[in-house]
């Protein structure tokens, strides 16, 4: 099972890589997928240029076509995400929106940081994920009061691999089920 990690903050002075860095360790030494991570703040896609729809799937950017191949290759996805303004951030629904068929019947689950643990922004995503039909996990990992430039090294307690274990685990099973749904569909 491939998982794709996917650090969704491009902001100077974040503490997403961090955060990232961390689950992706974590997930690497105690789940059974196969890890890469996609930092979008590296890929970095410009605003959605495509002139045809997604669901078409004939890109025509250089970008698009390596986006398009390494979430296709995913069978599952962990967001690690900030929250701004109470929402999603806005990297992440471009990368979303230049894609279409590659998400389909895969599953997703959320590493939120922040005030709030990304609450706000992980409820908006399970939803934006839903219409493309991707199961996003009920059980997310909320990193509460993780945020620069208040916290300078995210540094990991109990609680946070506690909760990264029960979604991995979750992410995992929805993960096979729906491997072999995409087989047969």
């Amino acid at each position: 099972m491939k998982l794709e990690i996917i650090i969704v903050s491009t902001r100077p002075g974040r503490i997403g890589d961090q955060v990232g860095a961390w689950i992706t360790k974590y997930a690497k030494a105690h789940s059974d997928f196969d890890i890469s991570v996609a930092d979008l703040n590296e890929i970095n896609l410009p605003m959605f240029d495509e002139p045809g729809h997604p669901m078409k799937g004939k890109y025509q950017n250089e970008h698009t076509k390596v986006w398009s191949q390494r979430i296709n290759q995913a069978d599952a996805f962990v967001v690690v995400t900030p929250e701004y303004n109470y929402t999603i951030p806005p990297t992440l629904v471009n990368a979303i929106d230049y894609l279409h068929h590659e998400w389909k019947h895969k599953a997703v689950g959320f590493v939120g940081y922040g005030g709030t643990g990304a609450v706000r922004a992980i409820q908006t995503e399970k939803l934006l994920f839903t219409n493309l039909n991707v199961m996003p996990i009920p059980y997310a990992v909320n990193l509460m009061g993780v945020h620069s430039p208040a916290v300078t090294t995210f540094v990991p307690e109990e609680a946070h691999e506690r909760a990264a274990d029960r979604m991995l685990a979750e992410l995992h099973l929805w993960a096979t089920a729906l491997k072999t749904l995409r087989a047969t569909a």
